[in-house]
């Protein structure tokens, strides 16, 4: 099992997952890189000395260099993987760290605005900065060099939008799965049996007190407002709960 999932809540599901682009990797990993590239100019070099301890002396130095240069690189592999940026049913999620875990994270609900930047390299090679801006004073509030951003952006304003709806009760809640398969054949012995009385009338829904009807009122209006839900929806999610006074 992944080490977010472990951070999920229940019923949360991830709907996104992006690292930062392969371009900060190789940022980070520029010194092993540096350091390979040394070990070979001074291999070819050695290639000019005679034998003896001078050009023993520099074999060792460039294994040494090769080896670091190696170890390096791998560390700084495992560190780019390790951070990931995760859109979830409910927030947005920052993870970093190989051993040491880090975990940051902005609720989908006090996210404002997203602002996406991209320059003109970024965007040939797809990746830019997303700035976060919440309501509360923690969180996320940088994505840098994140791969793919206008489609973590979407993913992000799309998930906000269904917790919305969710949270409002203008989104109908899914119904149970449809039972397939043959019938199941009733035994002779039922078929002697006298029908049951039928079910009792479920009980209708409870009544609303006149606060509460005034806040889901002014929440779906708020939400008819930013473009959440049509006018139709409103209008009829309205009527609906007049009519539980």
């Amino acid at each position: 099992m992944a080490y977010v999932d472990s951070m999920l809540a229940s019923g949360e599901v991830p709907i996104r997952r992006e690292h930062q682009h392969w371009f900060t990797l190789l940022a980070d990993a520029r010194y092993g890189i540096a350091s390979i590239v040394l070990a070979i100019v001074l291999s070819v070099l050695s290639t000019n000395l005679g034998t003896g301890s001078p050009r023993d002396l520099l074999g060792i130095v460039v294994l040494a260099l090769v080896v670091g240069g190696l170890l390096y690189i791998g560390w700084q592999i495992l560190r780019w993987r390790a951070e990931e940026y995760i859109v979830t049913s409910r927030r947005v999620l920052q993870l970093e760290g190989v051993v040491n875990k880090r975990v940051l994270d902005s609720s989908l609900e006090k996210i404002n605005d997203a602002v996406l930047t991209q320059s003109l390299f970024g965007r040939m090679f797809g990746f830019g900065d997303l700035d976060i801006l919440t309501a509360a004073e923690t969180g996320i509030s940088r994505l840098r060099m994140l791969r793919q951003p206008d489609d973590f952006k979407r993913a992000m304003l799309d998930a906000k939008h269904e917790l919305e709806l969710e949270l409002s009760g203008a989104k109908p809640l899914p119904s149970p799965p449809m039972r397939t398969g043959a019938p199941v054949p009733m035994p002779p012995q039922a078929a002697n049996v006298a029908p049951s009385a039928p079910p009792a009338p479920s009980p209708s829904r409870p009544d609303m007190s006149a606060d509460e009807l005034t806040r889901t009122l002014a929440n779906l209006a708020d939400l008819r407002d930013r473009g959440a839900i049509s006018a139709e929806e409103y209008e009829a999610k309205k009527a609906d709960l007049l009519g539980r006074l």
